[in-house]
């Protein structure tokens, strides 16, 4: 299987984009190869391989929560900018449309 200039084009063209006369030569050649290559791979015997569907093998990768000290309420709030005895104090952004 290989794929000629003007589908190339088609290709571009259903892509949105615009290629000149040497790209489009370019781009040809190296779908080409590119299909090539999957033909070579459509060789391989893959009668008792099963499908994947991650390449390797993995189990819960996520470490295990561990309970940690944290830092205090205060804390928190010393550098705010504005901020009462538990809570930051944001600007309202959500407007009332009875008004």
């Amino acid at each position: 299987m290989s794929v000629t200039k003007k589908e190339v084009e088609k290709i571009a063209e259903l892509a949105k984009l615009r290629f000149n006369e040497e790209e489009l030569e370019n781009f040809t050649h190296q779908m080409n190869e590119i299909l090539k290559y999957m033909e070579k791979l459509n060789e391989l015997n893959t009668d008792n391989i099963q499908p994947l569907s991650h390449p390797i093998e993995a189990t819960n990768v996520f470490r295990n929560d561990e309970l940690k000290p944290s830092i205090t309420t205060e804390d928190a709030l010393r550098n705010a900018p504005l901020a009462d005895e538990k809570y930051f104090k944001v600007p309202k952004v959500i407007q009332d449309k009875k008004k």
